[in-house]
């Protein structure tokens, strides 16, 4: 990675915090550059907006998401244990990194209008989509998961997990957020599972 690269992704880390902590209208140009200990024009240097960098943020947020399922994609286990170790991951990224998943349901999913332009459907978002897709179809073409509608089972699988990580983020869940892991696996797991 080039120093400008690196610099770029160390500015993408610090503004998912802070658009996850302040959120995006409430987090500005300065506020990051101030956390980067940089100037205001430097920023520029980087990113032309903030608007820029927010797309940024995404790509590199759910990016960060599609490497952990595509190493699991990669794993010579059953499509069961693929969802079980997905989810260990996703809710260990949660406690160790909050602002990645926080970011992406506290401002991608709430302020779309930023999102408009360049970001359009999947485009922002379509590494990691992608790898859902190869685990649910791999998981169906083994016959270890239904041959069902791909939005139906992406909403259930994403939506349980992105559920869980908003509880654990609204600090409501009794237990540690790692606790529940095996229990929401299980709970995706059936939902997915193909019977005769």
């Amino acid at each position: 990675m080039s120093p400008k690269q690196t610099k770029k992704t160390n500015i993408i880390e610090h503004a998912l915090k802070l658009f996850a902590k302040k959120g995006f209208y409430n987090t500005t140009i300065p506020d990051i550059a101030k956390a980067m200990k940089m100037s205001v024009g430097n920023m520029y240097n980087y990113f032309t907006s903030k608007e820029e960098l927010a797309k940024c943020a995404i790509k590199y947020s759910t990016n960060v998401m599609a490497e952990d399922l595509r190493s699991v994609n990669n794993m010579d286990i059953s499509s069961k244990e693929k969802i079980f170790e997905f989810t260990r991951r996703y809710f260990t990224k949660v406690k160790k990194s909050p602002e990645i998943i926080e970011y992406f349901l506290r401002v991608y999913l709430s302020n779309r209008e930023v999102f408009q332009q360049g970001c359009e459907g999947f485009l922002c978002v379509g590494e990691f989509v992608t790898e859902v897709m190869i685990l649910l179809e791999e998981g169906a073409a083994k016959k270890e998961f239904r041959d069902q509608d791909f939005f139906a089972a992406f909403g259930m699988f994403m939506g349980s997990l992105g559920g869980f990580a908003f509880l654990s983020g609204e600090k409501v869940l009794e237990k540690d957020l790692l606790e529940y892991s095996d229990l929401i696996a299980e709970n995706i797991y059936r939902a997915l599972k193909y019977e005769d």
